[in-house]
C-alpha cells in the first residue's frame, strides 16, 4: 500500500495547549488512522519534538532531517504534546541530539518514572477523558521543570520568520546571541538535534507552505522568492528532499 502525508488520512485536529502545559507545550493533537486498510504515513520534517500516548504507553518522536515512514494499525489513537522550541531538551533530561529521527519509548530514556508516569492514566474509550487525563499527569510533571530556554526559543522564532537576503544566517546569530560559533552549534544540536542551517532548510519549507495556504492564486515561484528560495528550482529540490513529492503534489493533498 502507498504512503501517505500523515495528515491526510484519518482524522486529524490540533489545538493550542491549555495554559497548565503552555510553559513546556505548544498544542496537543489527536490523530484517529481509518478503521480499515489505514496506509502507511509520511512524516515530513517540521523541526519539532513530541511527546505521543500511543498504544497505552508514551513515546517520543524526535526531530527529524528527512521525511519517515510509519506503519500504524487500523483504528489506532496518538495523541500529541508538541514541545515548544527549544523545551523537549530539559522536559525530558537529554539532549535533541540523542533523539533525532528516533521514536523512543519514554522508558528508553526515563526508566521506572515513565512507569509511573504512565500509571497515572487508565484506559477509557471516552477520547476526551483519555486527553483530559494525560494533559492532568503531564501537566503536573510540567510544573517541575524550568522554563524553556528563552534565548534558543528567540533564535527559533528569527529562523522561522526568515532573515533577509542581504544577512547571512550565522554571521547574524553569532552577533544577536553574543556567542561562539562552536557554542552556538552545540546550543542549536541541544536544544533542535541539529545545528542552525538545517533548522533554517526545515523552517523555509514550512513557511512557503504557510505561504502557499495563505496566497490564493499566487504562482509557485513568487512563493518560492517570497519563502527565502533561490528560485523555483531551488524549492522543487527541496520539497522533495523533505517531503518526497514536488510542490505541485504537495498542494493537491490540501495540507
Amino acid at each position: 500500500m502507498e504512503a501517505v502525508l500523515a495528515q491526510t488520512t484519518g482524522f486529524f485536529r490540533e489545538r493550542p495547549a491549555e495554559r497548565r502545559l503552555a510553559a513546556a507545550f505548544t498544542s496537543v493533537w489527536v490523530h484517529r488512522m481509518r478503521d480499515h486498510d489505514a496506509p502507511p504515513v509520511v512524516i515530513t520534517p517540521d523541526a519539532t519534538i513530541d511527546l505521543q500516548w500511543i498504544d497505552g504507553r508514551f513515546r517520543i518522536a524526535g526531530p527529524d532531517r528527512e521525511p519517515q515512514i510509519e506503519t500504524l494499525p487500523s483504528g489506532a489513537t496518538i495523541v500529541g504534546f508538541r514541545f515548544r522550541p527549544g523545551a523537549a531538551a530539559g522536559w525530558l533530561g537529554v539532549p535533541a541530539n540523542r533523539i533525532v529521527g528516533e521514536r523512543l519509548d519514554l522508558g528508553e530514556l526515563w526508566g521506572a518514572s515513565a512507569c509511573h508516569l504512565s500509571g497515572r492514566i487508565q484506559a477509557t474509550p471516552d477520547l476526551a477523558k483519555l486527553v483530559g487525563q494525560l494533559e492532568e499527569a503531564i501537566g503536573a510533571h510540567t510544573q517541575d521543570h524550568r522554563a524553556p530556554d528563552a534565548t534558543m526559543g528567540f533564535a527559533f522564532d528569527v529562523i522561522d520568520r526568515g532573515l533577509p537576503a542581504d544577512k547571512p544566517l550565522v554571521p547574524f546569530l553569532l552577533r544577536s546571541l553574543h556567542m561562539s560559533e562552536r557554542t552556538l552549534r552545540r546550543r542549536f544540536e541541544e536544544s533542535f538535534g541539529y545545528g542552525p542551517k538545517t533548522l533554517d532548510r526545515i523552517l523555509r519549507f514550512h513557511r512557503f507552505r504557510r505561504l502557499r495556504q495563505a496566497s490564493g492564486d499566487t504562482s509557485t515561484a513568487v512563493l518560492a522568492i517570497e519563502a527565502g528560495y533561490a528560485d523555483q528550482a531551488h524549492l522543487i529540490r527541496e520539497s522533495r528532499r523533505l517531503s518526497g513529492i514536488t510542490p505541485a503534489a504537495l498542494a493537491a493533498t490540501g495540507v
